[in-house]
């Protein structure tokens, strides 16, 4: 159960991403944070958020990275130039919702010192980067060790 305020580490796999177009994690307003890794198939950012409980016993995610109300909570990978790449046309920021983080996946992490991850496509049904609320793929957020 969700109690307290604890450190949980995050991993989003953004799948497929668009070739020579920068992507970048943003955390706060402004700054801008390089993926973990990246290959020609796959980005990755491992970051940290701040779990404690609200109301219902739902986690609420707190920290630099997070976005939105605490019912509704997200971060944002930005690519081109809201990644800060430049000649690039695009420009583009992908929502990706912690609401598929349930009390149970956090207990389980903490238990088991995990990460939670989640894979998402990183090319948009127009050719480029993912924009607007991006769904995870597969079966959302899971535990990794």
């Amino acid at each position: 159960m969700v109690t307290g305020e604890s450190i949980l580490r995050l991993r989003i796999n953004v799948l497929h991403p668009v070739k020579g177009i920068a992507l970048k994690m943003q955390r706060g307003r402004e700054e801008l944070v390089d993926p973990s890794t990246a290959s020609a198939a796959r980005v990755t950012f491992d970051f940290t958020v701040r779990v404690a409980g609200r109301p219902g016993g739902q986690p609420n995610f707190l920290g630099e990275f997070t976005q939105g109300p605490p019912a509704s909570r997200f971060v944002y990978i930005n690519a081109g130039t809201y990644a800060g790449q430049a000649g690039t046309p695009w420009g583009r920021r992908a929502k990706i919702p912690l609401t598929g983080i349930t009390r149970a996946l956090v207990d389980k992490a903490r238990r088991t010192d995990g990460v939670l991850a989640v894979d998402i496509e990183g090319t948009g049904r127009d050719g480029g980067p993912a924009a607007a609320t991006v769904e995870p793929l597969g079966a959302g957020w899971r535990l990794e060790k």
